[in-house]
């Protein structure tokens, strides 16, 4: 048997690669920033695609699988983090089998959720295309099968979260819809725990907060994710020699009307990819 190679060594200027439909993987780029302070950052965010919770299962695999393939190679990112419920509960796989690079994704918090739980009774915000998924058919069976699941998707969530980073006033009927709808349904009453799956949606946790009520707590992926992205670059050295930089696939008023939330998430630079 022949010995496996030892790994080449990695250049301490390689990025971090975290691509998202829109600003939504900033809440996993602030987990990140914690635990690897001094790693360079590449954010994609490919608005010109958002939303994405609306599109079929095909567009996202085609879209998400077409653009990380082009990225990767144009930028030669250490790691890709998917920092999207909805491209990775549905394009993951396939994009591992094709990308060379360590892949990590998002999927929605069921399995802190359920040990969080006093009541029983979770609810789990997303997009349309995230709840209808057997991948959280899994989830809730492997980590939940003696709880009770509500699913809601919220697809104005990820709007309003888009609009309060841009500095727009977000109606907080918005934030009340979600609640409401969720409690509406049976047991929902007994809401205790509230997975966020969806990563725009810990940017507007505060307003979902207050729409809840006190006793309701929420849970999303991101510590998860940052602490793995750790686990897969411990030892590799580090090296940012420009300010990071943020790719966006359409550019417009929107796109500058970000620059001080990307800014202060250490954004530095915006360009169109």
């Amino acid at each position: 048997m022949t010995a496996a190679p030892f790994p080449l060594p990695v250049d301490p200027t390689a990025p971090l690669l975290l691509f998202d439909s829109g600003v939504g993987g900033l809440s996993v780029l602030r987990k990140v920033r914690l635990l690897l302070p001094q790693a360079p950052v590449i954010y994609v965010a490919d608005n010109a695609g958002l939303p994405y919770g609306d599109k079929t299962e095909a567009q996202i695999a085609a879209r998400v699988s077409g653009l990380l393939g082009r990225l990767t190679e144009r930028l030669r990112p250490r790691l890709v983090c998917i920092a999207c419920n909805t491209a990775s509960t549905i394009a993951l796989a396939s994009v591992r089998e094709v990308l060379e690079v360590p892949i990590v994704g998002t999927v929605p918090a069921i399995k802190p959720a359920a040990a969080m739980t006093k009541t029983g009774v979770i609810g789990l915000l997303g997009t349309e295309a995230t709840i209808r998924q057997s991948y959280v058919d899994r989830l809730e069976a492997e980590f939940a099968a003696d709880k009770r699941l509500l699913r809601h998707a919220a697809p104005e969530l990820v709007a309003a979260a888009e609009a309060k980073l841009r500095g727009d006033p977000v109606d907080p009927a918005v934030f009340a819809r979600a609640a409401q709808t969720l409690r509406m349904m049976a047991d929902g009453d007994r809401i205790d725990t509230v997975v966020l799956a969806c990563t725009h949606f810990p940017l507007v946790e505060a307003e979902l907060a207050q729409a809840f009520g006190p006793d309701v707590s929420f849970v999303d992926g991101s510590d998860g994710i940052a602490r793995r992205i750790a686990y897969l670059t411990d030892g590799q050295p580090w090296e940012r020699k420009d300010a990071d930089i943020g790719l966006f696939t359409r550019g417009g008023n929107d796109v500058d009307r970000l620059k001080p939330c990307l800014a202060a998430h250490g954004i530095g630079r915006i360009a169109l990819f």
